[in-house]
């Protein structure tokens, strides 16, 4: 059962679904209610899943590695197994690690997202914007999460995996089925299973190629690197791939789908963004913060209270981040997008030990996507608000941005 084909929700308190059609096309105003009626919701859907609101209780719960496991990430009908085994690596470490195997799978990672690696691939991924801006010269209205937003992440993530650019369309499919179709529910469901193998069988393909014909990017990294003086396992270095295959690819696109999508609809912005680009500092935090993509998920690992809610082991907890940036008692004006916001201390890119290791390189692309789309076209708009489509699941952002440009 795809996750997006649940029963609809009548009350978010008491039932909700991040997946449901209300919450996917305008969240904002369930989590101001929420703030204010109940900050921790719970539903019984996927075996039981709490849904805290409020900055406190997110950063909280983010930060509380003792009672909440990252063994699973990605809410679905089924847990990775018994709470009481020792923390597994997990299928996608770090990120589905926990401590102490957490810091030293992160630590491994750091060098290859420091800011040189970073500003190395900036010229790539700006002739590549100039390039699909290229593509869009001439035409009344486009899509600009079609066209542009979502060949962005696409193409700078192959390049610095390694992996043949002509398989993006591919890698479109694998993020597709992960976040908003559930592939880790393979019970009783076999067209899941074989695509869960397809893809193993993809990454083992791209690793033994690598080992054959070694170069200079992550998975060769990979495949070179050692912890405690031994190389990674196999299923270490597949399930890094698929995270930053995942984890670095839809965020980023949501992101800059979200940049646009605000840009064409707030003219003043945009107009002040064109005349001013020393402002798209500010605006890209701004951005981040307004419309951060991504919600994550923890596992109960033992029973805890958190704000007077008893939950359960093996309970799920949704820890949407973008609903903490829009918390009226951590931020001034929450709700209102400030371009030239100076003090910004957003959870964009998560809280405690999980937060995005990748977050220079989400930022670069993020900056450079807008840069380059305002100064081709610094005046546009929505052709139709109404066709405007979000994606569903743990990481939002458009799907869809119809826009029209100047003549």
């Amino acid at each position: 059962m795809a996750v997006n084909h649940h029963p609809p929700v009548t009350d978010f308190a008491t039932d909700f679904d991040h997946t449901d059609p209300t919450w996917v096309n305008n969240p904002f105003p369930i989590w101001d209610e929420l703030r204010t009626t109940c900050p921790i919701a719970h539903s019984d859907r996927y075996g039981g899943t709490w849904l805290p609101v409020t900055h406190e209780h997110v950063s909280a719960i983010a930060y509380d590695t003792e009672n909440f496991t990252s063994r699973a990430v990605v809410v679905s009908e089924v847990r990775p197994g018994p709470m009481d085994l020792p923390a597994p690596i997990g299928v996608a470490p770090p990120i589905t690690s926990d401590p102490p195997f957490h810091a030293m799978a992160r630590r491994l990672l750091l060098p290859a997202f420091a800011p040189r690696k970073v500003d190395a691939l900036e010229p790539f991924t700006r002739q590549l914007c100039n390039d699909l801006l290229d593509a869009l010269e001439g035409k009344d209205i486009v899509d600009a999460a079609v066209e542009y937003a979502q060949h962005i992440p696409l193409r700078v993530i192959a390049k610095m995996l390694g992996f043949p650019a002509e398989d993006a369309d591919y890698f479109r499919h694998v993020i597709h089925l992960i976040l908003e179709e559930g592939i880790t529910v393979t019970e009783d469901d076999d067209e899941r299973l074989v695509e869960g193998q397809a893809l193993d069988a993809y990454f083992d393909n791209q690793i033994a190629d690598h080992v054959a014909n070694p170069r200079d990017d992550l998975t060769t990294f990979l495949l070179e690197a050692e912890l405690d003086g031994n190389k990674l396992m196999h299923e270490h270095v597949r399930g890094t791939m698929l995270l930053i295959l995942v984890a670095g690819i839809d965020t980023t696109w949501s992101a800059i789908g979200s940049a646009l999508w605000h840009l064409a609809h707030n003219p003043d912005d945009l107009k002040r963004l064109a005349a001013e680009p020393d402002l798209m500092p500010f605006a890209i935090e701004e951005m981040l913060r307004a419309y951060a993509p991504v919600t994550m998920a923890r596992l109960v690992a033992q029973d805890v209270e958190i704000g007077g809610c008893p939950m359960k082991e093996g309970d799920w907890v949704l820890l949407p981040f973008p609903a903490a940036n829009r918390d009226p008692e951590f931020f001034d004006r929450a709700d209102e997008v400030i371009i030239d916001r100076e003090e910004n201390r957003h959870a964009a890119f998560g809280l405690g030990i999980h937060r995005c290791l990748g977050s220079n390189l989400a930022r670069m692309e993020l900056r450079v996507a807008v840069e380059e789309w305002v100064k081709r076209f610094p005046d546009f708009e929505l052709a139709d608000p109404s066709a405007v489509t979000w994606a569903a699941g743990q990481v939002r952002g458009p799907r869809s941005i119809p826009v029209r440009l100047p003549g």
